[in-house]
């Protein structure tokens, strides 16, 4: 990211910017005036909630950005799992999701990835059949 961003935290509210943690004891607002590297902690996931596909690729691309020493690492768990998915996904929704998320890892922008990963979970938990097991349900209710 580029200058001059200001976001809002709640109390209690953590953020990770740079590998580090902030936490806050009231609500407050912080301007970054430079090039950072930051997430909210809303778009966080804990290891336990990666329990699809995309969600653990989702997980190793957090990793990337939270963790710098473990980069490297990350890197090449995202690599194998990225090529695992794309052999397997053949939805072509996904399948673009999933290159245009490669790209931006190569043009190191992760932040971007997260993005577009997320983006792909709805599409996701129709091909498993999460949602459409829940609206069958609503539909026989």
């Amino acid at each position: 990211m580029t200058g001059n961003l200001k976001i809002h935290l709640k109390s209690n509210e953590r953020i990770f910017v740079n590998g580090g943690v902030l936490k806050v004891d009231r609500k407050v607002a912080i301007e970054f005036l430079n090039d950072v590297v930051f997430l909210m902690e809303g778009h966080i996931f804990q290891q336990e909630q990666a329990t699809s596909p995309l969600k653990q690729l989702y997980f190793i691309v957090q990793s990337m950005l939270m963790d710098p020493k473990a980069r490297v690492l990350a890197r090449q768990f995202y690599d194998q799992s990225h090529k695992m998915l794309i052999s397997t996904f053949k939805n072509q929704d996904v399948l673009e999701g999933l290159m245009a998320a490669k790209q931006m890892i190569e043009r190191d922008r992760p932040f971007d990835a997260l993005k577009k990963i997320r983006a792909l979970f709805a599409i996701e938990e129709e091909i498993l059949g999460l949602k459409s097991a829940a609206g069958l349900n609503k539909a026989v209710a």
